[in-house]
């Protein structure tokens, strides 16, 4: 299993993106578990990012939301930003 840090970028985003009611909480955890258990499970679309980005990953959570992350070791990675396509990349 994954283990899952959180940059407090992230944890500012992920509860205003909450707040204002664009991902339900409960989304969001469960997408997370998935990703804990297999971060490349098909239905997360995890990608590797190029070009600023180059160096992070990608999962979605539902639609149109994706999570940025980054590997610190093979079974630890810190989570860096969370929003739409054109807000995280």
């Amino acid at each position: 299993m994954i283990q899952v840090d959180f940059e407090p970028s992230f944890e500012r985003a992920l509860k205003k993106m909450i707040r204002q009611n664009r991902l339900p909480e409960n989304v969001f955890w469960e997408r997370l578990e998935l990703f804990m258990q297999n971060p490349y499970l098909p239905q997360l679309q995890t990608r590797k990012l190029s070009g600023k980005l180059k160096g992070l990953m990608a999962f979605s959570v539902g639609y149109s939301l994706r999570v940025v992350f980054y590997f610190v070791a093979p079974d630890k990675v810190v989570l860096i930003d969370i929003g739409t396509h054109d807000e995280v990349y």
